[in-house]
Parts: structure tokens; sequence; C-alpha cells
């Protein structure tokens, strides 16, 4: 029997996710580009180390995965299972803390 393997998630980046990263250092872009590709374009809904569901909801942000040095990159999303899209709601670098996404510090 041959098991159709479905089809994989597309990465959707809504235009205020440039402003976030205006807030990082440019050296880190692709290292967070990448991470997202890898991620989240397949079972972005599996629970790991480094990925879960956010406890409580905040706005339309479901997930969040963490990653680089010291876990110092946030990456928050949520999943459209009919579409089969994640879309990032936001990034964010940990200082110290402190959460900064954009030029906003948010409270974690």
């Amino acid at each position: 029997m041959i098991m159709k393997k479905e089809k994989k998630f597309d990465i959707i980046y809504p235009a205020i996710i440039k402003e976030h990263l205006r807030a990082i250092d440019r050296k880190y872009y692709s290292l967070i580009r990448e991470t997202i590709e890898q991620r989240l374009s397949d079972e972005p809904d599996v629970e790991t180390r480094n990925r879960k569901p956010l406890k409580r909801m905040v706005l339309e942000v479901t997930w969040e995965i963490r990653f680089g040095r010291n876990n110092r990159f946030r990456v928050f999303y949520r999943i459209d299972y009919e579409n089969r899209k994640v879309i990032v709601l936001a990034i964010g670098e940990k200082r110290g803390n402190r959460l900064v996404v954009g030029s906003e510090e948010v409270e974690l």
C-alpha cells in the first residue's frame, strides 16, 4: 500500500513582520527564515522541546517556536488547517528577561 504524503504547509508572512525584523540584527535574517521554513512547513503542530502551543491564546497566536543561541528568537504563529497555511504573527528577540517584538517590549 502506498500512502500519500500530505502537502506541506505554506508559510505566510504578514506585512507587519518586516517591522519586527527591523529590530533584529540583519545577520540573523537567514537563520530566522531557514528555521521557520524548516520547522513549520511540515507538522507545525507537533509539540517539541522548543515548539509549543501557548497556554493562553493572545490575539490569534496559538503556537511558539524558540531557536538560536540560548533560544533568543521567538516566532509566534497560528495554523490554518483548512488551507494548509502557517501564519507568522510575530517575530521577537529575547534580551535578558525581556522579549522585544519590533519596537515594543512584550510581557512574557
